[in-house]
């Protein structure tokens, strides 16, 4: 496998630094999709530092919870579970390269959230979700869509942010084709109805008035809940073993 990464350990360590991150949000983008999950007891999320999803999934789902991430810092991932009422070390945390990760363990529910694209080589990363599901497992992968309204926003705002990113992995027709090699005849692949802009934190005045300003621009685009490459911030991709 040809290991291409658009980002590396540093730039993580960035990037969480100017996060809050204790409260498990109450809206949840896949919330339509927990009713597949009923019946699964194991959940691994790749890059899921710091455990918002872990936490979410042990709280609605199921109690063996599991963390994937290169970065994973144990103290916040226990801060999350003590302020969430959640038993401390209850996530299980796997500090590692995905793509040098080896495990004899299956799950249930594979789920990553922001993390194929910052690849290049889609359909290896994808694979490599596969490969962790257990015989019955279902794969959820969200990644943003940068190729619409918020997309152009980034870069515009943020040119670094915004190039640590693989366009052609946002794609639906590669996404279809690239499931349709895996097997996976019955994945379901959409753009998400409610349109959202973003800009990313940083510690500076002028950041946080223009996220604010953003947030107002974000709401008015809520009133066109359409799903289309212009306006919709996130593409959901959900599959499951035969």
């Amino acid at each position: 496998m040809t290991e291409i990464c658009l980002t590396d350990r540093a730039f993580w360590e960035r990037y969480w630094t100017n996060y809050q991150y204790e409260k498990i949000p109450s809206k949840i983008i896949y919330s339509s999709y927990i009713r597949h999950f009923q019946n699964k007891k194991s959940f691994i999320e790749i890059g899921g530092f710091p455990g918002i999803n872990a936490a979410y999934f042990y709280k609605n789902v199921c109690k063996d919870v599991t963390l994937l991430d290169f970065y994973i810092d144990k103290k916040i991932v226990n801060n999350l579970e003590t302020y969430n009422q959640i038993p401390v070390n209850t996530i299980q945390c796997i500090e590692s390269d995905f793509l040098k990760f080896e495990n004899d363990r299956y799950y249930d529910i594979v789920l990553s959230v922001g993390f194929i694209e910052h690849f290049k080589n889609t359909k290896d990363i994808i694979e490599c979700h596969v490969k962790l599901l257990s015989d019955k497992g279902s794969l959820l992968i969200i990644l943003p869509n940068f190729r619409g309204i918020n997309g152009f926003l980034q870069y515009i705002s943020d040119r670094k942010h915004f190039k640590a990113h693989n366009l052609n992995s946002m794609k639906i027709k590669n996404l279809k084709q690239i499931m349709y090699e895996l097997k996976f005849d019955n994945a379901q692949i959409s753009y998400t109805r409610k349109p959202m802009l973003w800009l990313e934190p940083k510690p500076t005045k002028a950041n946080k008035i223009e996220r604010k300003i953003i947030k107002v621009f974000s709401y008015a685009l809520k009133l066109f809940p359409i799903k289309c490459r212009l306006l919709s911030p996130y593409i959901i991709i959900f599959a499951k073993k035969q």
